[in-house]
């Protein structure tokens, strides 16, 4: 059977990819930083598919170890075809303000660990022989600059264009690579998890609500499947619209 990687899994956007994944016949390796209740609790809804689960704990500003651990659950689960770089950070401070332990803080977590996640994975592709598939997780504001989150935008930037260096340099071993930029999801990182979104008014999204997780995790399951297997170096914003409002902001603001 199949084998996924999906940092961060514990929760939010890494546990609906995890669940999907499973219920459709994939084994997944998941991680944590801080919550292993939701790690083992993602393990056990992995599981109750019938597929097997693995988890371990990362720390993905620790680079020394970012990529024992990948292997660590390649070594367990028998291989690895696909990681999903979901686990992230973020900072809400000004430029000016912002110190160089945070900055390295968020950029090590969302920008370098994910470049060395993804890396061992390949490498264990390469080895394999038989493709594979890897997504980054990055964010609208890998196309469009927040002010507050300087390290955030150059960490999801920097990683959206990884992706298409690695889309280019791994297309001859079969393995595709990825970007799923989403908008605003109800998570714990926006505080809104299990929330329902249908009952949360944003206007200034077209679709006028935030996303739910699970349907960035049916985005990255596609990535992840035979059906998409042409599709690589691309970015995949799912944000309800959000970016196409940026022409219309000024008239917005006015009103």
């Amino acid at each position: 059977m199949p084998v996924a990687i999906v940092t961060g899994s514990d929760s939010g956007i890494g546990k609906a990819a995890a669940v999907i994944l499973a219920r459709q016949g994939w084994d997944v390796g998941i991680t944590w930083h801080e919550d292993d209740y939701g790690a083992n609790g993602t393990a056990e809804e992995v599981r109750g598919f019938g597929r097997r689960a693995e988890v371990r704990q990362i720390d993905l500003t620790q680079l020394e170890d970012v990529q024992n651990v990948i292997g660590s659950l390649a070594d367990a689960l028998g291989g690895v075809n696909a990681l999903v770089n979901n686990a992230g950070t973020g900072a809400s401070t000004p430029f000016l303000e912002m110190e160089l332990d945070g900055w390295r803080q968020v950029v090590d977590t969302d920008l370098t660990g994910a470049y060395l996640a993804g890396q061992e994975a390949a490498r264990r592709m390469v080895e394999q022989g038989e493709g594979g598939r890897i997504v980054n997780v990055t964010s609208v504001h890998e196309h469009v600059p927040k002010s507050g989150s300087s390290a955030y935008c150059a960490a999801k930037g920097g990683l959206g264009l990884l992706t298409k260096v690695m889309a280019l340099e791994l297309a001859e071993h079969g393995i595709t690579v990825n970007a799923v930029a989403p908008g605003e999801i109800a998570t714990p990182m926006t505080h809104q998890e299990d929330e329902d979104v249908s009952t949360e008014d944003r206007p200034a999204i077209p679709l006028g609500r935030p996303g739910d997780a699970r349907e960035i995790g049916a985005v990255i399951a596609f990535l992840c499947s035979p059906q998409a297997s042409y599709a690589t170096g691309a970015s995949f914003v799912i944000d309800g619209g959000m970016l196409l409002m940026g022409a219309e902001a000024n008239a917005l603001v006015e009103s």
